[in-house]
């Protein structure tokens, strides 16, 4: 069964199976949130209609590491995931995002620490790991993940994980993502 979602109104995602972890260093003012259309408008639908995460998800200078999970899905080689990510139009400090998959059923164990992953071992995609301003797409952009690693239909999550090091207010990384349109 497909899996879609525009994050119109991230208040119902609870309610749909989504599960928001932040499990950074020290937890900020901030944990996912309804998109800022001042700070830019959607990829698609009204123009707060996407998720963010920001620099606060963490204070001072710490690593930011806040969780968004799938509902359970089935997962099997070949299957895909894609949606659509940006930064601010001109970015001073580095985001990135990471792409991690659990293959332990309705399981939301992220770990306990910033650095902890949890039963989401499995990297599919990491954007801007080396920290640059120009690594992560400050356009909407789409990305695209593939099952891999399956060898047989099983239950499991997807993490969009929000991971910066050197992250928060005072950090030398970290601004503000967005994310829109996935559908797996």
């Amino acid at each position: 069964v497909p899996l879609g979602q525009g994050f119109d109104d991230i208040t119902v995602l609870p309610g749909l199976g989504w599960v928001q972890t932040n499990h950074s260093t020290v937890v900020g003012s901030t944990s996912w949130f309804q998109g800022n259309s001042t700070v830019f408008p959607s990829q698609s639908g009204a123009p707060s209609s996407y998720i963010a995460a920001n620099f606060n998800n963490t204070t001072g200078t710490n690593t930011i590491s806040n969780w968004l999970l799938t509902p359970p899905i089935t997962l099997q080689n070949g299957a895909n995931a894609t949606f659509w990510t940006r930064t601010v139009s001109a970015p001073s400090f580095p985001d990135r995002l990471q792409v991690r998959m659990s293959t332990n059923g309705s399981s939301s164990n992220v770990g306990t620490t910033a650095t902890d992953v949890g039963d989401f071992t499995t990297l599919l995609l990491d954007i801007n790991p080396t920290y640059t301003t120009s690594g992560y797409p400050n356009g909407w952009t789409q990305f695209t993940v593939i099952v891999a690693g399956v060898p047989s239909p099983t239950l499991g999550r997807l993490a969009l994980r929000y991971f910066v090091e050197n992250g928060g207010p005072t950090g030398t990384n970290s601004d503000y993502i967005g994310i829109d349109s996935f559908l797996f």
